[in-house]
């Protein structure tokens, strides 16, 4: 043990001295020093034994193997998970079935249109590629487990994006979706079984992208939206359930769901000054309020135009709520979860075009964390009407009671790590891996997509990660990666390596963090 911490000590030591003469002969500002000490002490930072300094700009062949299609960081090391010819060439979210301690079998979204399958179970022993949703499905591309056994997958399919809930996902084939998902509905799967998958009309319709389902049953969900033409991004959004979950064993039966008994949903709108009526394009940081979106009506009012969760959206624009450019995906923090604390982290792409191009216009994108309080505060509902310029608008409670949500940057992104799109937190280390999907492909010259892993918050005075390192990067100019998770351990990172260039899925686990 001594000599590990005196072995530990010396690198430390070895890194500082290093990156502070380089400091000294004036060949690094203080910027690059900081960034060069989280490289090169990446085994206490990172759990790996460095960094890759560049992206590939190799572009592989079709023929290519799962693994030739990344280049990981020392340390780290790629095995195929799976790419089977039927597994779904645009394979994006994933979770572990039926869970991350103890997982049997990944359960994937497949991002095409409606002809193609959507849903698919993954053998993490053979690999083997077995359909739960056949069809029906548009863009299918968030997946999520609940805390009662369930699996719930979403469209990102602009405004009319649904959101569905799958029961016992090893023994449901073949299901074929239909319908147009109008919230009268309350089921809408076909062959084999109605009571195996279920459309979970209460949370509404929008582009899913992003879901986090507290252990209460609270989901947070946002809209994978861009400005464009004078209209906002995308909103955040929370689902507070009528019955919340108290825990038990897994539900047999998708009536007793907690998303499916109804419930109510509200939009998140920053701006908590004058009493909570300063909101608006500037205030895009912050404490704010959630603001219920009432089917029929706007706000609290009965007598004007109303909003609706058939089109959050919407709603969104409607109620002022606070939007992004393209908010992605979204991961529950676990440490704060432990805490009995609420914490969502997740992403806006931005645009990243060059500045060669027409359209260029350099917004490389953020990573975000929405506080809400303890996990019973955001399970609670008590709303009073606020009015604003002569507009009444339903809005939960800023009482100690209540959560109040807030919002805060953790990632500013910049020309080498842009368009965040996954990310998942590493159980154990509580650092954060995020996935890039930018236009490097359409850079001079081009550069692939990366991996990063970020260093949360610490004791510093900023709000912002204490540093990134680079711990991978695709081989191939068509892909990007996607969907990752992590096991219970945090030693497991299973992602999916999306549009690639072999034609068919592919999906890989890193392996190697200390």
């Amino acid at each position: 043990m001594k000599l590990k911490v005196l072995t530990l000590a010396v690198s430390a030591v070895l890194a500082s001295t290093t990156a502070h003469a380089a400091l000294d002969l004036g060949l690094l500002d203080f910027g690059q020093y900081v960034e060069k000490l989280a490289q090169l002490n990446p085994s206490k930072l990172f759990g790996t034994t460095g960094a890759l300094d560049a992206s590939s700009r190799l572009q592989a062949s079709a023929e290519a193997a799962g693994c030739d299609l990344i280049k990981v960081a020392p340390g780290l090391t790629c095995n195929v998970v799976s790419e089977q010819p039927n597994l779904g060439p645009n394979t994006d979210m994933m979770a572990l079935y039926p869970n991350s301690g103890s997982p049997s079998h990944l359960i994937t979204c497949n991002e095409q249109d409606a002809a193609s399958v959507a849903v698919q179970r993954i053998d993490l022993a053979t690999g083997v590629a077995e359909d739960i949703i056949s069809s029906g499905l548009t863009s299918c591309d968030p997946v999520e487990m609940t805390p009662w056994g369930t699996v719930i997958v979403g469209e990102e399919a602009g405004i009319n994006g649904r959101m569905f809930e799958i029961l016992d996902p090893l023994n449901t084939s073949g299901v074929t979706v239909t319908g147009s998902g109008e919230l009268t509905k309350t089921f809408i799967g076909e062959t084999p079984a109605d009571d195996k998958v279920r459309y979970l009309a209460p949370l509404g319709q929008l582009s899913f992208e992003g879901i986090s389902v507290l252990p209460n049953g609270v989901t947070y969900y946002q809209d994978e939206n861009r400005p464009g033409k004078g209209i906002s991004g995308g909103g955040y959004f929370k689902f507070i359930p009528k019955t919340l979950w108290k825990g038990g064993a897994p539900i047999t039966d998708l009536n007793t769901s907690p998303l499916a008994a109804g419930g109510r949903v509200f939009a998140l709108r920053l701006g908590k000054n004058n009493g909570n009526t300063d909101f608006g394009s500037g205030n895009n940081a912050g404490r704010g309020v959630w603001v219920e979106v009432t089917d029929g009506k706007f706000g609290a009012k009965t007598t004007t135009a109303g909003v609706d969760r058939i089109n959050l959206r919407a709603a969104a624009e409607t109620l002022k709520a606070t939007t992004g450019y393209r908010p992605e995906d979204q991961d529950i923090d676990p440490l704060a979860l432990s805490l009995n604390k609420v914490r969502i982290c997740g992403t806006n792409t931005g645009q990243d075009t060059p500045t060669t191009s027409a359209n260029g216009d350099k917004n490389y994108g953020t990573t975000f964390c929405i506080t809400d309080g303890t996990v019973p505060q955001a399970g609670r509902s008590n709303t009073i009407v606020q009015n604003v310029d002569g507009v009444d608008y339903s809005v939960i409670s800023g009482s100690v009671a209540n959560s109040i949500p807030e919002y805060q940057t953790l990632v500013n992104h910049y020309l080498d790590f842009g368009m965040p799109d996954n990310i998942a937190f590493q159980p154990g280390r509580s650092n954060i891996i995020i996935q890039e999907d930018g236009d490097g492909a359409s850079y001079n010259p081009p550069r692939n997509n990366d991996i990063w892993d970020c260093m949360d918050d610490g004791k510093d005075k900023d709000l912002l990660s204490d540093g990134c390192i680079k711990i991978a990067t695709l081989n191939d100019l068509t892909a990007e990666s996607t969907g990752g998770v992590f096991d219970a351990t945090g030693s497991e990172y299973y992602l999916s390596i999306q549009h690639n260039i072999t034609g068919h899925g592919v999906i890989v686990k890193l392996t190697g963090w200390r």
